[in-house]
């Protein structure tokens, strides 16, 4: 399970409470998979899984029912359900479904980590969503520019699909020398400040079709963005993670870079973009009787797309060598500038940093709270975090370190069953914002 399965849902503003109970469901379940840490190695659980003769192809599965209530979304209900170990000990697979009285529902299915076989380093995956949203903000146009307010929002409905196939390779380097499914441990040990005597090193791809329909009943607002509803693309990564710890990381660095392209059709355009996100670690020790950890933790995201002012005629008009908005990487959500909406700014190019201090407190009561005492709550962790960051229409790091937005605030995260759940509330500009949310944000 990697940060990105939490980082790609959909992240719109009046569907924060729906998003963020499937997201939390999908990581509690995905992260509780069959592969176990231990400080020497990875341990797998092999052969065959048997509960009282049923589901013998499996280790576990789970149902989870849950409903909740949104302005937008109304009264909602919803099912998930996972199953762990699915044909093979490292490998999951996830279904989750919403529907909402005001008419808006999303459906969700992934599996992930399998393998053709036992020495095999390439993992496999897929994940098909769809979702139909009514009375929706959207952030279109001069509505997402960096000097825009939130009052330029668009309310409309609109309709989401995003179908995508995972193949991962794990480099035999560092860490996954030896054993490819060292990059599934949530603990290892540092042994070096690069790829080839630390961490783990994979490249991945990710071909998927993605496309949104706005409803004809608002004129859209103009846009620099392509118009086309629709993208066939390949989305290329290259991840080094050389972190300490997978959920609470105290040392060490993570490093990606992605690549998309689009090679475009006759009925819409080609495009490429990149997106870099840097992250850094520093240990600084326990505070007497205090604090058992302290950890500063840092992380810097930059994007262009280069082929922004490429351009051809076509019937005697230009078209411009762009992705659509829905497609574009953006600012604001639960990752980057937190007291925004997701989707709040997006342009050619974006930049962001955020900056946290992490402590755990040796006072640790959550073991016996009512409800958390039915769970293993191993730690919590308190956090004071800023976030930086701009859009711009061009790539220039001066203009985009310039009139930046900004967010700031504080969280409580803790571990439950071996799952990060944060709660966070951010203040900034235009607006506050309170979060309740799975994963580190990086």
């Amino acid at each position: 399970m990697t940060r990105d399965h939490i980082k790609r849902h959909p992240d719109l503003k009046p569907l924060q409470g729906v998003l963020r109970q499937a997201a939390a469901i999908a990581a509690a379940c995905l992260f509780s998979s069959g592969i176990h840490a231990a400080d020497d190695g990875v341990k797998v659980n092999t052969g065959q899984y048997e509960a009282d003769g049923e589901l013998s192809w499996a280790k576990d599965y789970a149902m989870v029912p849950f409903a909740f209530y949104t302005d937008n979304f109304g009264f909602a209900v919803g099912m998930a359900g996972v199953v762990k170990g699915a044909f093979q000990p490292q490998a999951s697979l996830f279904g989750a479904g919403v529907k909402g009285s005001s008419g808006s529902w999303l459906t969700y299915f992934r599996g992930d980590n399998f393998r053709l076989n036992e020495q095999s380093r390439w993992l496999f995956g897929a994940e098909i969503y769809n979702a139909d949203f009514q009375d929706t903000d959207f952030y279109l146009g001069e509505a997402a520019d960096n000097d825009s307010t939130r009052q330029d929002a668009l309310n409309t409905n609109a309709q989401d699909a995003r179908y995508r196939l995972f193949a991962r390779y794990i480099f035999p380097l560092g860490s996954a020398t030896s054993h490819p499914l060292a990059a599934l441990a949530l603990k290892r040990p540092l042994t070096g400040s690069t790829p080839w005597d630390s961490g783990i090193t994979s490249l991945e791809f990710r071909p998927f079709y993605q496309c949104r329909r706005y409803d004809d009943r608002h004129a859209l607002p103009p846009t620099e963005f392509s118009e086309t509803e629709e993208v066939w693309a390949l989305e290329t990564r290259l991840e080094w993670d050389n972190l300490n710890h997978e959920h609470n990381p105290s040392e060490g660095s993570h490093s990606l870079l992605t690549v998309t392209a689009d090679p475009g059709s006759s009925a819409r355009e080609s495009w490429w973009q990149w997106e870099l996100s840097q992250s850094w670690f520093w240990d600084m020790g326990p505070a007497g009787d205090w604090f058992d950890q302290q950890v500063i933790a840092f992380n810097a995201y930059l994007s262009d797309v280069p082929s922004w002012n490429d351009s051809e005629q076509v019937q005697g008009e230009t078209r411009y060598h762009r992705p659509p908005e829905f497609a574009r990487a953006s600012l604001g959500g639960l990752f980057r500038l937190r007291s925004y909406p997701g989707g709040r700014f997006s342009d050619r190019s974006a930049l962001s940093y955020s900056l946290e201090y992490r402590v755990m407190p040796e006072w640790q009561p959550l073991s016996v709270w009512p409800v958390f005492e039915w769970y293993d709550v191993p730690w919590w962790q308190w956090v004071v975090f800023g976030d930086l960051g701009r859009v711009a229409g061009e790539f220039d790091l001066k203009t985009l370190n310039q009139e930046m937005r900004w967010s700031a605030g504080g969280a409580v995260r803790f571990q439950v069953e071996g799952i990060v759940v944060r709660a966070e509330m951010a203040w900034g500009e235009e607006e506050s914002s309170f979060n309740v949310m799975v994963n580190q944000p990086f």
